[in-house]
């Protein structure tokens, strides 16, 4: 069974290597899907994988890296898109 999750992280969550950050681990983890940055500041994550493993990253993705400051976390459930990779996108 699968688990598919969309974050939306706010506060000082860009230009602090937020996306690589979630890529790196993402990756370590085998979790799919996308990280990118939205135009009101905030990060948008999508994640699916095996349940334990997308909890990690959402985990991970409350604390964030370094220089980060976490000021608020959305978590919404998803349905399985099925993503081969994870990806950084680009506005």
């Amino acid at each position: 069974m699968k688990k598919s999750v969309r974050l939306y992280i706010g506060g000082v969550v860009q230009g602090v290597f937020f996306r690589a950050f979630i890529k790196e681990n993402a990756e370590r983890y085998d979790v799919k899907g996308f990280v990118r940055n939205l135009e009101d500041g905030r990060i948008e994550i999508f994640l699916e994988g095996k349940p334990e493993d997308v909890d990690k990253m959402i985990g991970l993705a409350k604390k964030g890296p370094k220089h980060s400051q976490i000021k608020n976390v959305e978590v919404k459930d998803e349905k399985f898109q099925d993503f081969k990779s994870f990806k950084v996108l680009h506005i």
